[in-house]
Order: structure tokens, then C-alpha cells, then sequence
């Protein structure tokens, strides 16, 4: 699955107050998993046209079915010039010059919603007579026979063989969540710039190359098992990896798709990226200031107000600026931590939901944005579940979505009764949208013990004793911004939340936030080798040799700083760097 936000291609920028659980934009809850399979059956005959019609045309179709933040996808089309039309009717993919399908989502809902509206057919003549056409993610995946997701299900049919789940056994993460190097099998105008560069990949589903399929494939990706990254026959495309987040060498991607006329800027080179690289995360804690402005702050120990007489909000720049300015310093993903909204209103936060969409004009790496995401009722009565809360941050933008308070909520009943009842914000956002659109924040603080057999939740012996001489330590998840400690340990939520649906685990340490010392290794060894998700390490950065320690001395996919980036005290840059000459794979 991929991230989703279910709306259509015309509801982006609908009212927040027009929004209603019956909408059009969360249909896909009514999707039946036994209903009729596509009736459509592909000849699979091909037939390579020489060349693309309408290259110079400066229009692309969108089929938009309903799944998905194309909105990134739209503002990349739109950076590089190019207008958009929206698929409406089948008519509309038969009429189009060049198509390209961002599909996101789980595939038997995709494929439902795609023979209901009778655009599997039209999607398979289009394609059958090698009109330009880029399949993204889960456009990929449809091309192919069937899928086990949730299945087995029938696809397209178009490329022999069948979609099937990473084998975590195999000791990799799933999701396949960062950025991996592709291996170039064949000669196609759209990958001549990757070189030896990254791209993004978010899935937990692939297709595997077999003797059948050989033909269509462009490039592979190794992951536990190579897996097919890219397919290419005639003017028909589709990539596994998302270019609209791949940073400089997607927009490239996209403009040779769309200008297939644009002379070659360099050689087919084979890469030196090799592997899964890990990744550096810029975070901005953003909330109003005591004049009404939104800022971007940074607490010490959770503490975000200035040790001054006027006690102010320590203001460190604007959200969309600095988040550009992040991107353009390679970051590998931004996030945002709303960290005073959505108290009372969520969907009512225009301002965030702004940075949002402006960040993401510019910003084409994976956007984070948490805060606040939880069922609630409005001073009217009127009741929002979190699945609306979530799609409002997808349609402004955001990739994936972090979850904090509710999570422990929905954890400690889980541990408690041991069903999964479905109802928890965590379960109805990773059953609709994936789990590697769902991050579960953790803000666990360390409490020391003599005995580990003293409490019921698992300790750690500490690398540093505590004020007392105790040799062990738990981590108490704490809610409400670190206010209020809650009877779960770190390790018990970490892997309840992977059971309800988490795709990653963004892990924080309070007591290490903000004192530049270093991350809590006790911790993030404990948490990363406890679960089979990725992992980020959160609190405590203050050199370039910590990010160092914590991925040579633990299992973290990523490690996630603010303070230091924001006070320009370590650039990303230079984190980049020194980790490369440490001989970990990063992407420059």
C-alpha cells in the first residue's frame, strides 16, 4: 500500500466546512473487499509506436481515481511548466496526448473503483496502443496480473506476474520506506540523469522479475530480493519509486516523461548508490507565537519559551521558508509538529494547513505533518473522526501523518483487551491510507530502577547509571506534550502500535531534548531491534558524530533533528558528509 488521501481531483481545494463522513473524498470506506473482480481480459498485445504524438503540447492528464496526495504530483507537473487536466469519463484517457496514473492506495480498492467507472478499459486500450503513459507507485503495480494485497486480487493484466509483500523474514523493514538506487537494466530516455543518485520508494508491496517480464523491465531495486523499480515498452512507462519526492533527479524524471524531446544532459551511467540509504530529517515544531504569528520554535526538554523576564516563544524563522531552505540543503524529509493547534478545532487550523500547501509548491521530498489528529466534536456538536482530520492534511499535502496522545490511548486498550476494534485513529487511517502513511510518535521519559524485575515493563541496562547508581532504566510514554506520564513503557507501545497499523515509529527521548548531548542509544537500540518498522531517532543531536553513533550503534532508519539545523549550528550538509566518509550510505 501506498499513502493516501481520498478525495477527487476536484475536491482540493473544496471548503473545510463542506467536508462530512459521508463525502465523496472518503468513499473508499464504503469499498467491499468481495465485490466482482475487473471483468476486463487484456489481449496483451503491443504494438511500439515509433515515436509519442503531442510531445510539444503543454498539457498532461491526471487520472486522479479518487486515492492519493496528488497534489505534490500537481505542483511538480506545474514547476516544470506544464498545465493539467483532469480525468474525468473514459473519454478523457482515450483523448489524452500524455497520461500519467499517480496511483497510491491499496490495489483492490483501486482496481474496484476503476472498473465501477469503466476506466480499467479505457486505462487498457489506452496503454495496449503505446500512447505515453507513466505509472507511478501503484500505477505500477496495477499493470501486472493480480496482487496479494488483501487478495488475491486481479489487475490490468498487461504485464505478466503477480504482486506480493516484502518477506520481512528475510531481516528487512516493511514498509520499504527511504531512498534506494536503482539498477539500470536497459537504455530509457526518462532514468538517463538517475546516475548514481537515490530515489524515494514508500511501499510494501512489489513486483518480482521473472523470464515473462523480462522485456518490460527498465530498472530494478534491491531490497531484501531484487525487485522491479521501473518497467518501459515503447512510449509506456511506470516507476515503483515516487519522482514528484525524489528531490532534483525526479523533476528530471518527470520532465523527460513530459518534454521527450529534451536533449540528453549526460550519459547512462550505472550508479555508485547501492543500498537503502539512511536518512537525515529536518523537524519544525511550529505554533503561534504571543503575538499570533505561526513560527517555528525548539523546546529544551519539551520547554519552548525563552529564559527571559518576557517569557516569549522562541522564535527560529517561518515554517514554508525554512522548509525550503531544508529541502535545498538536501534533507531527506521534512516534518512538522503542530504543537499548540488542533486542541479545540483541528479542521480549523487554516494556518498549518497553509504551510502546508505552500511548503509543498516548492519542497519535493516526503512531507510529515502531526498535531492534534484524534476524533473530536466541534463547539457545535458536530463530530469529526480522525480519518477527516488525516485526509485534510493529505489533500494539503502531507505525505504521511504523525500520531502522539492517541496512539498511547489506543495502545494501552489494545494491551488491555487484547482485540483491535478497528475504532482508534491509528487503526482507521492505516486501514484506509497504508501504514507507511502512519507515524506513531513516541515521548517516552527514563525512569530508573535497581531491580529490573521491580516494574512489569521492560528495562534496559543504562550505559550511564542513574543519580542513584541504578544500573536499569524504563521508558514511560508520556501524552500531552510530555505532560502527563501514562502506565506503558516505550518498548510495550512500540510494538502494540505496530500491531494496530504503524508503518514508523518516530522515537523522541525527553530527557535528551534539546541538550545537544546525543541521542539516547539505550533507548533506540532497545525500540528499533523490538519491531520490524522503521525506526527515526528523535532528542539530543549535537554533532555530526552523533548521527554516526546512532546508526552504527542501532537499527535506526533515519535520525530526525530541529535545533541544530535551525540555529545553523551543524549544517544537514555537513551531517551528509561525515557520515559518507564513515562509510554509511546516505543520498548526496
Amino acid at each position: 500500500m501506498e499513502a493516501a488521501s481520498f478525495t477527487s481531483a476536484s475536491s482540493t481545494t473544496t471548503p473545510v466546512s463542506s467536508y462530512s463522513s459521508t463525502s465523496q473524498s472518503l468513499r473508499f470506506l464504503r469499498y467491499k473487499p468481495n465485490a466482482k473482480p475487473l471483468n476486463y481480459k487484456s489481449s496483451r498485445s503491443f504494438s511500439v509506436r515509433a515515436s509519442a504524438t503531442g510531445a510539444d503540447d503543454s498539457v498532461v492528464t491526471v487520472l486522479d481515481y479518487g486515492a492519493g496526495n496528488v497534489r505534490s504530483l500537481r505542483n511538480a507537473i506545474k514547476h516544470l511548466g506544464f498545465d493539467i487536466k483532469d480525468v474525468q469519463t473514459p473519454e478523457d484517457i482515450l483523448k489524452a496526448k500524455r497520461l500519467i496514473f499517480p496511483g497510491v492506495g491499496a490495489f483492490a480498492p483501486a482496481m474496484d473503483v476503476l472498473n465501477k467507472k469503466g476506466m480499467a478499459e479505457a486505462l487498457c486500450a489506452y496503454i495496449e496502443q503505446d500512447r505515453p503513459f507513466l505509472g507511478i507507485c501503484l500505477g505500477l503495480q496495477l499493470l501486472f496480473e493480480s496482487s496479494e494485497e488483501n487478495g488475491p486480487v486481479k489487475g490490468l493484466g498487461l504485464i505478466p506476474g503477480v504482486v506480493g509483500r516484502f518477506d520481512s523474514s528475510k531481516g528487512i523493514r516493511v514498509p520499504h520506506i527511504g531512498w534506494n538506487a536503482l539498477k539500470i537494466a536497459k537504455d530509457t530516455q526518462i532514468l538517463d540523469d538517475v546516475g548514481n543518485s537515490h530515489v524515494y520508494f514508500v511501499h510494501s508491496y512489489r513486483a518480482m522479475p521473472s523470464d515473462e517480464n523480462r522485456e518490460w523491465i527498465s530498472s530494478t531495486c534491491k531490497y531484501g530480493d531484487d525487485f522491479i523499480a521501473s518497467i518501459q515498452k515503447g512510449n509506456v512507462h511506470a516507476v515503483q519509486f515516487h519522482p514528484e519526492k525524489s528531490g532534483d533527479v525526479g523533476l528530471s524524471i518527470l520532465r523527460r516523461f513530459l518534454n521527450p524531446k529534451s536533449g540528453r544532459t549526460q550519459k547512462l551511467v550505472q550508479g555508485n548508490a547501492s543500498k537503502l540509504a539512511k536518512r537525515v530529517i529536518a523537524c519544525l515544531d511550529v505554533r503561534t507565537n504571543d503575538k499570533g504569528d505561526l513560527v517555528v520554535t525548539k523546546g529544551d526538554q519539551y520547554d519552548v519559551r525563552e529564559n527571559t523576564k518576557e517569557n516569549e516563544v522562541r522564535n527560529l524563522g517561518k515554517p514554508v521558508d525554512l522548509a525550503g531552505q531544508y529541502y535545498k540543503d538536501g534533507a531527506d524529509e521534512v516534518s512538522f509538529l503542530n504543537i499548540t493547534a488542533f486542541r479545540d478545532f483541528p479542521l480549523g487550523d487554516l494556518p498549518m494547513l497553509q504551510v502546508l500547501r505552500y511548503a509543498s509548491e516548492n519542497v519535493f521530498v516526503p512531507l510529515t505533518v502531526g498535531g492534534g489528529i484524534r476524533d473530536f466534536k466541534d463547539a457545535n456538536g458536530r463530530y469529526y473522526s480522525s480519518l477527516e482530520v488525516a485526509s485534510e492534511y493529505f489533500r494539503s499535502g502531507a505525505d504521511k501523518i504523525s500520531i502522539g496522545s492517541d496512539a498511547v490511548y489506543a495502545a494501552e486498550e489494545y494491551l488491555k483487551s487484547g482485540v483491535k476494534t478497528g475504532k482508534s485513529s491509528l487503526e482507521q487511517i492505516s486501514r484506509v491510507y497504508g501504514n507507511q502513511a502512519v507515524v506513531v510518535s513516541i515521548d517516552p521519559r527514563r525512569v530508573y530502577v535497581k531491580d529490573p524485575k521491580a516494574v512489569e515493563f521492560r528495562t534496559v541496562k543504562v550505559r550511564n547509571p542513574g543519580p542513584n547508581g541504578e544500573e536499569y532504566a524504563w521508558y514511560q510514554c508520556t501524552v500531552s506534550g510530555g505532560r502527563e506520564g501514562r502506565p506503558i513503557g516505550a518498548y510495550e507501545l512500540a510494538k502494540a502500535v505496530e500491531e494496530l497499523g504503524a508503518g514508523e515509529i518516530l522515537l523522541n527521548c525527553i530527557d535528551c531534548d534539546g541538550q545537544g548531548k546525543g541521542f539516547d542509544i539505550d533507548l533506540i537500540k532497545l525500540i528499533s531491534d523490538a519491531v520490524s518498522i522503521p525506526v527515526i531517532a528523535s532528542s539530543g543531536a549535537g554533532a555530526v558524530e552523533h548521527f554516526t553513533e546512532v546508526f552504527r550503534e542501532t537499527n535506526a532508519s533515519a535520525a530526525l533533528a530541529a535545533g541544530i539545523f535551525h540555529r545553523k549550528e551543524v549544517p544537514i550538509q555537513a551531517v551528509k558528509e561525515h557520515l559518507s566518509e564513515e562509510g554509511i550510505e546516505v543520498r548526496m
